[in-house]
């Protein structure tokens, strides 16, 4: 970090106020994630048919219930 960061603000800083503000960020970082991954997920599982689905879809019967009955 040069004197330059330091005089703009956008470089990093060290001291005793500095920790809550990171934990902050850092917080509201992670909840941004989740649910920016959350909703790719229901994206997802939306547009495309589950695995048993593709089971039916693939041998032509339903194949729930078949290791009960292997068993």
């Amino acid at each position: 970090m040069n004197s330059k960061d330091k005089a703009s603000g956008t470089g990093w800083t060290t001291g005793a106020g500095t920790g809550g503000d990171r934990d902050a960020r850092l917080k509201q970082a992670l909840k941004a994630n989740l649910a920016r991954r959350k909703a790719q997920a229901r994206a997802r599982a939306a547009e495309e048919p589950s695995r048993d689905e593709l089971k039916t879809e693939q041998t032509g019967r339903d194949t729930a219930g078949e290791a009960e009955q292997d068993g």
